[in-house]
């Protein structure tokens, strides 16, 4: 099989590895563990959507016919927000495909699997790749379902259930479109809640907008069109309207985990979850009753949301460092209830900024004065083979070489390996490795009491890192 590989949240790989054949065997085997493992039934409709990235809709068509060949039914539901997918299959108690490389660049794609109550989880994974079928029968010239546009306008109609009608009203926001499948969907959502809208740098060809390593073209963009448009919020998000992306009214972009944590606090959430590598205000911030760290990825997030809801927890957040929310748990609104859906969501957790900001009559820049002051950094070392990156972690495992390889930043006092290894200095200074889940790189995040610090701690850890990887390569 070609270089694919299931990461942090769907498989993903290059486009030239994702053809007619390969897609057909891994939709095959979706769709046999799906009958094995959940009881899907022959002839039962299964969803299909895609972003906008120009190998998208051919790969789209592709799991449709190899659908039809198996079998069942297929709706194509076009071009879409991932969530909007998925709030369609929860609410139809139908499977799901979604086609989309999320924030990665265009020459590479992916497929986001849902089963009838939400995204897969890792033993679904291992069950996809056990039924791979070797041979895939191909339907006879099939016919190819017409775009149904029911789900979009489902999702709609929810993200506008969750803010009053015109609490928006006075405010100028921005959406900055590129290529995102939502640079359509958002202006239209913000303008019917009364905002008035400018939509600003729509792109013709598929840009890679990653919320958690901004460009610094991305944060001059926000800067210059704050300042031209006298803005209130410029808001976006990834390629498949899973992640959001916030910038102030100075055009500063808001960080993913501080997007999350104060879209909790709209929500009024007990329990939240999010991964070791968001920061430590979640907890110190003193606003939830209970904080689940878990490892990097929605499938983790979801496993603990669960746990949450097992241990009592009634209104349960959860988020990732990238800003995408998931609603663990059904919560009240001022509109009625909004039904939970356990998946990555851009629109949410926008809606909820926007609406806090109203509540309190204050700008976004100063919601960040309602928090303890942390500082966050992080980067990564591309190209290092896993073999290498595991060998490095599991060196700082042992507890003499950890505690002397941190010695240059002070003493430890707290240590986690739930995915990689994260450490707390008792100047009260965090420094966290772990390997990617879909790229061989190495990560490192760093916070402290100020921004200088924390880069600082992430130079300091990038560089031994480095050394250990030359290290090991001068030895081969």
């Amino acid at each position: 099989m070609p270089d694919l590989k299931f990461g942090t949240s769907g498989l993903r790989g290059l486009v030239t590895d994702l053809t007619g054949s390969t897609c057909q065997r891994y939709m095959a085997g979706f769709l046999k563990h799906m009958a094995a493992a959940h009881g899907l039934k022959p002839g039962s409709t299964v969803l299909v959507g895609y972003d906008l990235r120009a190998s998208s809709p051919h790969i789209a068509r592709t799991i449709m016919e190899a659908t039809l060949a198996a079998g069942y039914q297929a709706e194509n539901c076009g071009a879409l927000p991932t969530p909007a997918l998925a709030l369609a299959a929860r609410t139809r108690r139908a499977c799901a495909v979604m086609v989309t490389g999320s924030h990665i660049p265009e020459d590479c794609n992916g497929l986001k699997f849902y089963r009838v109550d939400g995204e897969i989880d890792k033993a679904d994974e291992a069950g996809i790749l056990h039924h791979l079928a070797e041979t895939v029968e191909n339907a006879d010239n099939p016919v190819m379902p017409q775009t149904s546009s029911s789900a979009l306008e489902a999702y709609s109609v929810r993200a506008l259930s969750v803010l009053p009608a015109q609490t928006l009203t006075g405010l100028r926001i921005g959406v900055y479109q590129h290529s995102s499948v939502a640079r359509d969907l958002l202006p239209d959502i913000l303008g019917r809640l009364g905002a008035e809208v400018i939509t600003v740098e729509r792109a013709h060809h598929f840009i890679a907008v990653d919320t958690e390593a901004l460009s610094d073209e991305n944060r001059k963009i926000a800067v210059d069109t704050v300042k031209t448009h006298r803005l209130d919020a410029l808001v976006s998000t990834d390629g498949d309207a899973d992640r959001p992306l916030i910038a102030d009214e100075n055009g500063v972009f808001m960080q993913g985990d501080i997007i999350g944590l104060l879209t909790a606090h709209f929500l009024r959430a007990d329990a939240v979850v999010t991964p070791v590598t968001s920061t430590s205000i979640i907890e110190n911030c003193g606003f939830f009753k209970r904080v689940y760290r878990c490892c990097v990825g929605s499938p983790y997030v979801i496993e603990s949301m669960q746990a949450a809801k097992t241990d009592g927890y009634t209104a349960i957040v959860g988020f990732e460092a990238n800003g995408g929310v998931l609603l663990g748990s059904s919560t009240a609104l001022e509109k009625g209830v909004l039904p939970a859906l356990p998946t990555r969501d851009a629109v949410l957790p926008i809606l909820s900024i926007l609406g806090l900001i109203q509540q309190r009559n204050i700008p976004v820049s100063a919601l960040r004065d309602i928090l303890p002051r942390r500082y966050t950094a992080n980067g990564r070392l591309k190209n290092i083979p896993s073999g290498v990156t595991m060998l490095f972690l599991n060196r700082l495992a042992d507890t003499a070489g950890r505690s002397y390889f941190f010695k240059p930043l002070g003493s430890i006092t707290h240590w986690n390996m739930t995915d990689g290894l994260r450490v707390e200095l008792d100047n009260t200074d965090i420094i966290h490795f772990r390997a990617s889940g879909n790229a061989p790189e190495l990560r490192c995040y760093s916070e402290a009491a100020n921004q200088q610090r924390a880069n600082v701690i992430l130079k300091w850890g990038l560089q031994q890192a480095a050394l250990f990887a030359r290290q090991q390569y001068t030895q081969q």
